[in-house]
């Protein structure tokens, strides 16, 4: 009687903690897609470029030192209404209790894209951030099975997804197979690496020379 009293407890507590396992997947799965949501916006910037490159600059500009002051704000304990609700619901369990980074970088990544490059090669840098990026962490979590260590600790269906996105977004811009076949390749390599939310300034500064290189060949 002590005994199946026992196996019941165990078989409780399993299927609570499987509970709160789950709990947690779908909290981490939600947070996600407000982050990627997010970050899928920043696709916004070659169109916005192309109607008004120096407005689009300035407008990137200041959205990433606005955020950078009322984050700054929130950190020392002020509320900023809206913001810091959006902030509270993006982040990840890592950034609690840190200034959070990834809105900063994206919007520094696309920046740069605009510096340094010229229009195509800006649009599938920036292309490569938002949809590349975007995509490989959505379909990561709701998919990613296979994490091989050379991935460091990325899923090899997330990578796919990052190839994939890379891919149709800078040859439906270069109608060049070649340069798509090129920028998914390095973005897919730069979001395997263990950069946090430093990624989203490497891949379209790298993702950008990578294109401009081959466009000289």
């Amino acid at each position: 009687m002590e005994r199946t009293r026992f196996l019941d407890l165990q078989a409780s507590s399993g299927s609570a903690r499987s509970f709160a396992a789950s709990g947690k997947d779908v909290s981490e799965l939600k947070t996600e897609i407000v982050r990627k949501s997010i970050h899928f916006l920043i696709a916004l910037s070659p169109l916005m470029a192309s109607i008004s490159r120096p407005v689009t600059v300035l407008f990137l500009m200041a959205g990433t030192l606005g955020y950078t002051l009322m984050e700054y704000l929130r950190f020392c304990g002020v509320r900023i209404p809206v913001i810091s609700s959006l902030t509270n619901m993006a982040s990840r369990s890592r950034d609690m209790g840190r200034f959070v980074m990834g809105p900063v970088t994206l919007g520094l990544g696309a920046l740069l894209a605009l510096l340094l490059y010229p229009s195509p090669v800006a649009s599938i840098a920036i292309y490569a951030l938002a949809f590349g990026d975007g995509f490989a962490s959505l379909i990561g979590k709701l998919f990613g099975k296979w994490r091989p260590a050379i991935l460091c600790g990325k899923s090899v269906e997330g990578s796919l997804a990052c190839f994939s996105a890379v891919f149709i977004s800078a040859y439906s811009v270069s109608h060049n197979i070649n340069i798509a076949i090129v920028a998914a390749f390095t973005a897919t390599v730069v979001e395997a690496l263990p950069l946090e939310d430093y990624d989203n300034m490497l891949i379209p500064v790298t993702v950008g020379l990578a294109v401009q290189f081959v466009s000289f060949l």
